[in-house]
């Protein structure tokens, strides 16, 4: 999994590029709860106006596009179909070219639990004048959303964090952990955290499909949302017709946690950012060369492992500083590693001079972090990860983990190792779901892409001998396909595709073109 994908740059809120990791789930109602059994599944939705008041500036985007709105029904346990329902937020971009339309396009932005709804205008936009002939649908996953979340009143809005420098920083996170865990388990959530799971989601996903009155959908997933159509794909083979997989999982590398095997493609991510830093030292003073850039982050990092940076009511320290460092990575555009830049040069004022003010990005990523803010958000994601890639229960697998990878790489080993909540978690109903034999799905990467390894692209394209692999060369982007990040190549490709259905003849590999 891909926690808090991502990546919001793609969207078209630039200052929010730094929440690569620690997404937003803005205007969420105020509690998940069952609701009590409702019509029955697949009854075809009420559409209405997606603006759910006067500040409701994602609902008057989707008003712009045409987009209509609706409730779908589904069960919170489909094994009990009969028993206590949920309600999905649903929207639709109808087609325009309805002599030539193709068919309905389902979309998922990842996460896992990102919104989809706020932001289908984004992806109807970049599909260009084939998006006319798309019915296009976005799904907000249960306990996402617009949907009540799943929210465990966590002083934090994610879970991660480093395992610091000695045994006695793994054992404080441990407990952190630990303490994250046990507030998702008292309380109403107890009941909800069994449901939320890549299965349902699929499975409500095919529920919607049904509603819609279509035998078969189209499909973009992003990140995690591969993932989710991995597994949709399995469990309802044959009704899936054009299938597109953007920042590619293999299914069998989601353990033994989250983010195990990224340190080496997150530190040539860093470096990379280094050298662009290096080439605008006159602007930022970050360093002359990426030499230079990195020794000034790898100061920054020990001035706040020996003494928390002060930035405005905030605290960074050994546990928080790697975080920082990863949730920014994964933009790979000029603009994103200005705010890099801008971060670490207030940060490096912090360490050389005390307290200092956040910058825009940090006072964005800070509150999302160190608060609760975002609890919510948390919440189903965790909920999600622990139920789809649980990883081992034992704390101490973490720290031997953590103590391997420490020595070739002292600033993410710690952190891609650490223990999660899922260490303390209920185990699963359901094992991870497998993907299908072989799929001809269009499947698109970057060679280092920080958040799921090219490798693991590599590896699905092998088990699909049916599909094809667009690869961007060269490129540190994580989800490449959209107007963002504006690659020609791989916009072109897909929306050919979409277009009219038939796979390159072979792989292709594009070039990265820094926006």
């Amino acid at each position: 999994m891909t926690p808090a994908h991502p990546r919001r740059s793609r969207r078209g809120r630039p200052a929010a590029a730094l929440l690569t990791l620690l997404a937003l789930a803005a205007a969420l109602p105020a509690a998940a709860a069952p609701a009590p059994p409702g019509p029955a599944a697949g009854r075809a939705p009420a559409w209405t106006s997606c603006v759910r008041g006067p500040d409701d500036d994602a609902g008057k985007r989707l008003e712009a596009t045409g987009a209509r709105c609706a409730e779908v029904t589904v069960p919170l346990d489909h094994t009990r179909p009969d028993g206590p329902a949920l309600t999905l937020a649903v929207a639709r971009i109808p087609a325009t070219d309805r002599a030539h339309r193709i068919g309905t396009l389902v979309v998922n932005e990842g996460g896992p639990a990102d919104p989809v709804v706020d932001y289908l205008p984004d992806r109807r936009a970049a599909l260009g004048t084939v998006g006319a002939r798309y019915d296009v649908v976005g799904i907000d996953p249960r306990f996402a959303g617009r949907n009540a979340p799943l929210d465990c009143g966590w002083p934090t809005g994610t879970y991660m964090r480093s395992a610091g420098t000695t045994r006695a920083d793994f054992d404080r996170m441990a407990a952190f952990q630990r303490d994250l865990a046990a507030r998702c388990h008292q309380g109403p959530t107890a009941a909800l955290l069994p449901h939320a799971s890549t299965r349902n989601a699929a499975r409500d996903m095919d529920l919607v499909r049904a509603a819609l009155g279509e035998r078969r959908i189209s499909y973009l997933g992003v990140s995690y949302g591969t993932y989710l159509g991995e597994v949709y794909a399995a469990l309802f083979p044959g009704r899936l017709d054009r299938v597109v997989l953007d920042g590619v999982h293999e299914p069998h590398h989601l353990a033994p946690w989250p983010e195990y095997g990224t340190e080496r493609v997150n530190e040539e991510a860093l470096d990379d950012w280094a050298r662009w830093t290096a080439a605008h030292h006159a602007r930022y003073g970050l360093g002359r060369t990426p030499r230079q850039v990195r020794a000034t982050v790898d100061a920054v990092v020990t001035a706040a492992a020996r003494e928390p940076l002060a930035v405005g009511p905030y605290r960074i320290d050994r546990h928080v500083m790697p975080v920082l460092l990863y949730a920014v990575l994964g933009e790979d555009t000029a603009e994103a590693d200005g705010q890099i830049a801008d971060m670490m040069r207030t940060l490096k004022q912090a360490a050389e001079s005390g307290p200092v003010e956040p910058d825009p990005g940090l006072a964005e990523l800070l509150p999302a972090l160190l608060t609760g803010r975002d609890s919510a958000y948390a919440g189903s994601q965790t909920a999600y990860l622990c139920a789809d890639a649980p990883g081992p229960r034992d704390p101490q697998t973490h720290w031997r983990a953590v103590e391997r990878s420490r020595a070739r790489h002292p600033l993410f080993g710690p952190f891609v190792n650490d223990t999660t909540p899922c260490v303390f978690w209920t185990p699963p109903r359901e094992p991870p779901a497998d993907a299908p034999g072989d799929l001809p799905a269009l499947l698109v990467n970057a060679t280092g892409d920080p958040r799921v390894p090219y490798a693991e692209a590599r590896a699905l394209h092998a088990r699909w001998p049916s599909s094809r692999l667009v690869t961007v060369a060269h490129s540190y982007r994580h989800a490449v396909y959209g107007l963002t990040y504006a690659n020609a190549c791989v916009n072109d490709t897909v929306n050919a595709y979409f277009a009219d259905g038939r796979l390159p003849a072979g792989d292709l590999t594009c070039t990265a073109a820094r926006p």
